[in-house]
């Protein structure tokens, strides 16, 4: 929650007193976000190896150091190869260690049948960070300023990150501590034979285990990747150029920070919605979820865009945010459903390095847009075109069929 906060939704509340402090356009200020996930989309191939192999508790913990360090180091920064470096490269492998690949993984290692539940709640404390967070960091900034606002950023994640992390993330699988995905019963012997009982519990939930090869064999996994790089090219265009969209429309900082909190509050509930819905749902039908979430967006800016006005964009957020949620929460759950806990690291890592060039370009992209025009609305049409076009093609997402051989975990 205090790691998005700060990364996905605080920048929004920072990206102007940063460019007016650093002498910076739109689009050059909003280059160290779109690098890091640039780097993010590097970072997750090996971090997914290394988890899958190794385990997430010693990534996670490294995460957490990094972006601790980082968010104290931006109080010092005062040219902008600082700010590219900082919060642009150290930051960002921060967050990717922390939270994305070897998190994800250890949720889907941990939980099969409650898989979707357990990243919805994962997703819900992301979406709390835009509601709790945001504020409170575009308070701060009105206050103190934006650079004791990263470090006390900084401090925080320190001090409660690094004990949840060393107290309560277990390296490997369940089933190494004798235990079974779920919380499931284990019955009889526990020390042994645990790899095939795991294996048999989870066929049970209709998965099979495909290797990183055999699943970018498949249709799905492209289609999958396909779909989900429009998705990104929404979220971080939205998180980045939020605020400062609205306030170029004369609205208050601390009233925008709030309309963007309305929004992620919105996705809150989606979210669990879409994991309890994610765990639920047949296998041959989960495409259905990706179709509802990505039309639901495109909906939401299709609203406002019809008719511009500060009334539909509370319509236009209640709807995006919604769509957003359930995107969010579906995604891992079925990636893992297709294909599997053996290489479950590997292949979101791989997914994230496919997807993460259109995410990297749509920040820049839309601060462009705004440098040339003096407005968003451009930027807007393409990323509402594009979530339509994804939603469509969601439909032809099938699970695949199981690869000829097992090979072991």
């Amino acid at each position: 929650m205090w790691g998005y906060g700060y990364h996905a939704y605080g920048f929004s509340a920072m990206l102007k007193p940063i460019s007016q402090e650093l002498g910076l356009s739109r689009a050059a200020a909003s280059i160290p976000a779109s690098i890091g996930r640039l780097e993010g989309g590097f970072m997750s191939l090996l971090a997914g190896w290394i988890t899958d192999k190794f385990g997430p508790r010693w990534l996670i913990l490294t995460g957490v150091l990094l972006t601790s360090l980082s968010l104290a180091l931006m109080n010092v920064v005062q040219a902008y190869w600082a700010f590219l470096l900082v919060w642009g490269i150290m930051l960002a492998i921060g967050i990717d260690l922390m939270l994305a690949v070897p998190m994800w993984t250890a949720i889907a290692n941990w939980f099969v049948k409650k898989r979707g539940l357990a990243n919805g709640i994962y997703w819900t404390f992301s979406g709390l960070s835009g509601v709790l967070i945001l504020p409170l960091v575009a308070w701060l900034v009105t206050v103190v300023g934006w650079r004791t606002t990263c470090l006390v950023g900084g401090v925080v994640m320190f001090l409660v990150g690094m004990p949840l992390v060393w107290f309560f993330v277990r390296q490997h699988r369940p089933e190494y501590y004798g235990m079974l995905p779920d919380g499931a019963s284990t019955m009889g012997n526990v020390r042994e034979g645990m790899e095939d009982r795991g294996r048999q519990y989870a066929a049970e939930a209709g998965e099979v285990d495909f290797t990183l090869r055999e699943a970018m064999r498949t249709p799905a996994f492209w289609l999958l990747c396909l779909t989900g790089a429009c998705h990104s090219l929404a979220a971080p265009t939205v998180s980045v150029h939020g605020i400062p969209f609205l306030t170029d429309l004369g609205i208050e900082p601390l009233q925008a920070s709030s309309m963007l909190a309305l929004m992620v509050m919105i996705s809150i509930p989606a979210r669990l919605i879409g994991g309890f819905m994610a765990d639920r749902a047949d296998k041959n039908r989960l495409r259905f979820l990706i179709v509802a979430a990505y039309l639901l967006e495109a909906l939401g800016f299709a609203f406002f865009l019809l008719h511009q006005t500060e009334a539909m964009i509370y319509f236009w957020f209640v709807i995006y945010g919604f769509g957003m949620g359930v995107g969010f929460a579906i995604i891992m759950p079925i990636r893992a459903r297709y294909f599997g806990r053996k290489s479950v690291g590997r292949i979101i890592g791989m997914g994230q390095a496919i997807t993460m060039p259109i995410g990297v370009i749509g920040p820049i992209w839309a601060g462009w847009i705004y440098d040339s025009t003096g407005n968003y609305i451009f930027a807007f049409y393409v990323i509402a075109g594009l979530l339509t076009f994804a939603g469509m093609l969601a439909l032809s997402i099938f699970p695949p069929k199981p690869p000829a051989k097992q090979a072991d975990s």
